[in-house]
């Protein structure tokens, strides 16, 4: 806790952000892009993002809010815009976004290899665009779907008995004192960005094109392949990742059961295990 209140003066402007986040993800979209907005308006203040980085920003926000709109081949060309867009701020390929350095490769424990975090600013404007672009993807009434569930919480103790056995991790139990600063970052800039990109808005998009199976292999397959900077056996495991997550989703119809599924798993690593891999 000493940790984290040491870091209060930093990163105060992530609480707006994550209010915002919150309000847009429980249908509140006025209060949202309301705090949004006062989020940005800080931010620029405080130099961590340009005018350039706002105005790519707004453009993408506000090309998704008139997607709806659109039918026929322009409505599939101003889609696939959608994802470069978003591919390109989790990629962190946009200019202008000053990302706060939180954590300068650190150990989670003695067994564990050094990483290091961000607090993302551009990351988490994917969240935004996607729910204005898709915004049934948190009104989803379908029914309950038991086995689908089962299978996929099934699916996270089996990916880390298989991490265990191909030595991708080993058993290390504990925290580190910037556990909290961790959990606040994965669970709403992380875990809520790419469920609502990968699950709310891919799977649900190419499952009404392909079929509720396909569409969940292929978005769980571009989740694979989002982490194919930390190599191919990452691929693998974030793949198999987004299909427990996936049928998660396809089973309630609920996007923050993703979202926990997903936190959960990467609190558990966390705590139980090396993070991210064995030094």
């Amino acid at each position: 806790m000493a940790h984290f209140i040491s870091l209060l003066p930093a990163i105060w402007p992530w609480f707006i952000l994550i209010a915002a986040q919150i309000g847009m993800a429980a249908g509140r979209q006025r209060l949202g892009l309301t705090l949004l907005a006062v989020f940005t308006g800080s931010a620029a203040v405080l130099g961590l993002v340009t005018p350039m980085a706002v105005t790519i920003a707004a453009a993408g926000l506000l090309g998704a809010g008139g997607l709806r709109r659109l039918t026929g081949g322009t409505a599939l060309f101003a889609h696939l815009a959608l994802i470069l867009w978003c591919f390109a701020l989790g990629a962190h390929l946009i200019p202008g976004f000053h990302n706060l350095l939180i954590l300068d490769q650190v150990q989670a424990g003695p067994e564990s290899s050094a990483f290091t975090m961000y607090l993302n600013l551009d990351k988490p404007m994917v969240l935004f665009a996607v729910l204005l672009a898709w915004p049934g993807m948190i009104h989803d009434g379908r029914q309950f779907r038991t086995m689908p569930l089962l299978t996929g919480l099934a699916m996270l103790p089996a990916l880390f008995i298989l991490a265990l056995a191909l030595g991708a991790v080993r058993s290390e139990i504990g925290l580190p004192v910037w556990w909290l600063i961790f959990a606040l970052s994965n669970l709403f800039l992380t875990c809520l960005t790419e469920e609502a990109f990968f699950r709310g808005y891919m799977q649900s998009a190419l499952s009404s094109r392909i079929g509720a199976g396909l569409g969940i292999a292929a978005a769980s397959l571009l989740f694979g392949l989002a982490h194919a900077g930390g190599g191919p056996a990452l691929v693998v495991f974030a793949s198999i990742l987004g299909a427990a997550c996936g049928l998660g989703y396809y089973a309630t119809g609920r996007l923050w059961v993703p979202i926990l599924m997903h936190f959960g798993f990467n609190a558990l690593h966390l705590a139980l295990f090396t993070y991210p891999g064995p030094a």
